[in-house]
Parts: C-alpha cells; sequence; structure tokens
C-alpha cells in the first residue's frame, strides 16, 4: 500500500557529509511515524532517527545526535549526515508506521524501503 525509496548513498573520507532522501508514495503528514535505521555488516539494524509527522521532533540515536538531522516535506523525507564516521558504514533504510506510535523498534513499522549503501572510509 505504501512504497518508500531511498537515494542518496554513496562512498566519503571520515568528516564528509551526506544527504539521503526518501520518497514516499503517501503524504508523510498521513503517517503516524517515519524512521530511519541502517545496518551495518555483519550487525544488526538499528533504529537512527524517528519521528510523529504529525508533530515533527526527531529522536535520534545516541551515536548519531549533533552530526544527523531529519527533516521532512510533503512527500519525502530526509537525512542530512555531516562528520561522518566508519563506524556510520551501513545500508540506510527508510521505514513508515500507518498506526504505531513511534520507536526504534523495527517491529513498530509496516513498510520499508530497499535501502541505500553508505560506505565512510577511515
Amino acid at each position: 500500500e505504501v512504497q518508500l525509496e531511498e537515494s542518496g548513498g554513496g562512498s566519503v573520507q571520515a568528516g564528509g557529509s551526506l544527504r539521503l532522501s526518501c520518497t514516499i508514495s503517501r503524504y508523510v503528514q498521513n503517517m503516524a511515524c517515519m524512521a530511519w535505521f541502517r545496518q551495518a555488516p555483519g550487525k544488526e539494524r538499528e533504529g537512527v532517527a524517528t519521528s510523529k509527522p504529525a508533530n515533527w521532533t526527531p529522536s535520534y540515536a545516541d551515536s548519531v545526535i549533533g552530526r544527523f538531522t531529519f527533516s521532512k516535506d510533503m512527500k519525502t523525507v530526509y537525512l542530512q549526515m555531516d562528520n561522518l564516521k566508519p563506524e556510520d558504514t551501513g545500508i540506510y533504510y527508510c521505514a513508515a508506521a500507518l498506526y504505531r506510535r513511534c520507536s526504534l523498534d523495527r517491529a513498530t513499522y509496516d513498510y520499508w524501503g530497499q535501502g541505500t549503501q553508505v560506505t565512510v572510509s577511515s
């Protein structure tokens, strides 16, 4: 019912920046929650940022606070990533929840994008 598609990944050196985008087939404002997750090689998928579109106040994982910024417009959400570190390397996914309250629990989310690769070299 809802399709998400990420873009904007790439390869950068430590200290660089990238801006990820995720287009959604519905209006962002109609979703209960939007989120970004990432998965590093050999690790579990982890939450990066979440926000309730009706009252946009992003929550961030401790590892990215002060460096990443989660924002939106009508049909796209963004993740501005500054001062990237090698440990930020992974596949980044956007996710949407239709009914649940926002959380960093993967089970909260109903729809997922295919992911976009971010590689940060040391």
